[in-house]
């Protein structure tokens, strides 16, 4: 929506609409908002937001077409359009991080294409803190450490993560680097261990399986975008409050770009 040039507006009843007394620009309440070429009623909007982040596990599209009565190509587009407008960028994470790296994903016959169908998610998280998630291509160090770097904070006070040979040493004068030998089935050192993210990862995949039962390798980034904005307002009692204000400043999300 264009910035408006006065600072007092009429109302159009008759077309639920405003209009600048200054430009004559007319708009709605959804005017620069996701919502602003809906057809959908706005209760099903705000129904399928509080569905979604009260959820532990959310709600798939399926059952939105049920709940609101839509045809499902319109619940699985509005829950995408959802899940895209969560997405939160965060501050660098400090204190003690634990990273981790997990596999996505359906199965494949035969040992050699045991991981064919998969995808790998790098995840990060501050202890008693939040949590980062992303889809990496590959495990390797380039990729490793570019996750890393983006969401980890050099100053933080200890990086732990298993000992995977790709994370290689991510010490440096400030932040120490400890691994636990999960090779050797090594968990837990003193404070050293990555259960936290593991803990992470048992939960994604309980949603994927309870709530969405398949996701695509295409749109599981949005998927993690969801989930990392669930858990990491977990303990916030305005989460629905705190997502429609997401919703109103999100861009929007095209059928035409989610399908491409």
């Amino acid at each position: 929506m264009p910035a408006l040039k006065g600072k007092t507006i009429s109302r159009i009843h008759a077309r639920d609409q405003f209009d600048c007394d200054g430009c004559r620009y007319q708009f709605s309440v959804t005017s620069g908002t996701i919502m602003h070429d809906t057809h959908l009623p706005w209760w099903k909007w705000f129904l399928a937001v509080y569905m979604m982040v009260e959820s532990k596990k959310s709600v798939s599209a399926n059952q939105l077409s049920r709940t609101l009565g839509i045809a499902y190509r319109t619940a699985w587009y509005l829950c995408h359009r959802i899940r895209t407008a969560l997405y939160t960028p965060h501050a660098l994470m400090m204190g003690i991080v634990e990273v981790d790296e997990t596999w996505i994903g359906g199965k494949a016959k035969g040992q050699a294409n045991k991981n064919k169908n998969k995808s790998i998610v790098a995840g990060a998280r501050e202890r008693g803190g939040k949590v980062r998630l992303e889809v990496i291509r590959s495990v390797d160090r380039t990729r490793l450490r570019d996750f890393i770097n983006k969401y980890v904070g050099r100053n933080a006070d200890a990086l732990f993560t298993d000992d995977c040979v790709a994370y290689g040493d991510l010490s440096n004068a400030k932040r120490r680097h400890e691994s636990v030998n999960h090779g050797d089935k090594e968990w837990v050192r003193g404070d050293v261990h990555t259960n936290s993210v593991e803990n992470v990862w048992s939960l994604f995949k309980r949603g994927l399986v309870g709530a969405y039962h398949k996701v695509s390798k295409k749109h599981l980034d949005i998927y993690l975008d969801e989930f990392e904005f669930r858990f990491n307002n977990r303990d916030n009692p305005y989460i629905f409050r705190d997502a429609m204000k997401e919703l109103m400043t999100a861009d929007t999300l095209t059928y035409a770009a989610l399908v491409a």
